[in-house]
C-alpha cells in the first residue's frame, strides 16, 4: 500500500497545485493532510474548496483552531488586537461560513487501520497536543517523552514544516522486569519490552522552513518489519513551482497591509524558506524588546539592527532577487 502525505499547506494554493500535479505520477493508494489548510498565505478559502472536492483524510491543525476559536471564550488572550492578530483578522473576512463548516467539523487525530498493513496515528501534533512538533536534530529522548502514550507504532505528525524520519526507542521494564541478584540482593534489569516508534513528518507543502522553498510531501510504503520498524518506509519529496504569483498575492489581496508585523514575517518566510517569526522573537528578548507588549517597536528595532529585511529582499524574486535558496 502507498500513502501520500501532505500538511501545513497555510493557504498556499500553488504549492499545493503542485504537489497534486507530482502525486499524479506516484499514484497513491491514499492521501492523508496532516492540518494547518489555512492562514499564513493569501489562499486559504480556496484551499480549502480544493481540498474538498478531493477523497482525503484530513485532520485539523492548530491554525484552524485560530479560525475556530475567534470570537468565542476558547480565543487566545489579544485576539481582538487588529495589530498583533491582523492576519487573523483579514482571514475571518476571506473564510466563508461553509467553508468553516468544513474546518469545524475535521477530526483532530486519527488511527487507520488498512487491512494487511500495520496501523498509523495521524495528528498535527500528538494526539491531545497540536502544537507538539518534532526536528531531525531533536535529542531522542525528548521525542519518546512526548510519544510513549501512543500505542501505534507509526506516527505522522507535522507542524514544524520540516521533514522527518525518525526511529526512536524506548526500554520500558516494569516490577515483574526487576529481577534479584542472589549473589548481592540487588535489583536488576530483566529482558524488560524495547518499544519503538517510527515518527514522520512530510514537511511543509506551502511554507517549509527547511532553507528549501519547494512544496514538500512525503510518500509512505507499506513493508516488512524487517525493512523497517513499524511496517512503513518514508520516502520525501521535494516539488519545484513558481513563487511569484503568491508573493504578489500578498499585495493584491490586501493582506500584507491589514496583517502588519507578523504578515511581514509570513511573507519572508515564504522568501527565505527559514523560520522568520521565531528568528524574530529570539532576537527581541536576546536584546531586551518584548514583542508581546511593543510588536511594531520591536521589529522596528529588529530590521534597524539585525539588517534581516535587506536580506530578504535580496532574495525575493519580486524585488529583483536571485530568489535561490540560502
Amino acid at each position: 500500500m502507498r500513502i501520500a502525505l501532505l500538511a501545513d499547506i497555510h493557504g498556499n494554493l500553488h504549492a499545493l497545485e503542485a504537489v497534486v500535479a507530482e502525486l499524479e505520477k506516484l499514484q497513491p493508494d491514499h492521501v492523508i493532510l496532516d492540518g494547518d489548510l489555512i492562514n499564513a498565505l493569501p489562499f486559504s478559502a480556496e484551499v480549502i474548496d480544493f481540498v474538498q472536492k478531493q477523497d482525503w483524510i484530513v485532520v485539523r491543525g492548530n491554525h484552524e483552531f485560530y479560525y475556530l476559536d475567534y470570537g468565542t471564550k476558547r480565543a487566545r488572550p489579544g485576539m481582538d488586537d487588529p495589530n498583533r492578530w491582523g492576519q487573523l483578522h483579514w482571514l475571518m473576512k476571506h473564510i466563508n461560513q461553509e467553508q468553516g463548516d468544513y474546518l469545524a467539523a475535521l477530526p483532530d487525530d486519527l488511527t487507520l487501520y488498512y487491512r494487511g498493513v500495520q496501523p498509523i496515528r495521524v495528528a498535527h501534533g500528538v494526539p491531545g497536543h497540536n502544537r507538539v512538533g518534532f526536528y531531525n536534530e531533536q535529542p531522542e529522548a525528548e521525542i519518546v517523552a512526548d510519544v510513549e502514550d501512543i500505542a501505534e507504532r507509526t506516527l505522522i505528525s507535522a507542524h514544524t514544516h520540516v521533514q522527518v524520519d525518525r526511529q526512536v526507542s524506548l526500554f520500558h521494564a516494569d516490577e515483574s522486569d526487576l529481577l534479584t541478584d542472589p549473589h548481592s540482593g540487588t535489583r536488576v534489569r530483566g529482558d524488560g519490552e524495547m518499544r519503538r516508534w517510527h515518527v514522520i513528518n512530510p514537511g511543509s507543502v506551502g511554507l517549509p522552513l527547511n532553507g528549501d522553498g519547494r512544496a514538500q510531501f512525503a510518500i509512505i510504503d507499506s513493508v516488512g518489519e524487517e525493512v523497517e520498524a513499524g511496517g512503513w518506509l518514508a520516502q520525501h519529496f521535494s516539488v519545484p513551482y513558481d513563487r511569484r504569483s503568491t508573493l504578489e498575492a500578498f499585495h493584491s489581496s490586501g493582506m500584507l497591509a491589514v496583517g502588519g508585523v507578523i504578515t511581514e514575517l509570513f511573507y519572508w518566510e515564504l522568501v527565505t524558506s527559514k523560520p522568520e517569526i521565531i528568528r524574530y522573537y529570539q532576537w527581541s528578548r536576546a536584546n531586551g524588546y518584548d514583542p508581546d507588549e511593543d510588536l511594531d517597536g520591536a521589529f522596528e528595532a529588529y530590521v534597524t539592527q539585525s539588517g534581516r529585511r535587506e536580506y530578504v529582499q535580496a532574495l525575493d524574486p519580486l524585488q529583483d532577487g536571485s530568489g535561490v535558496q540560502p
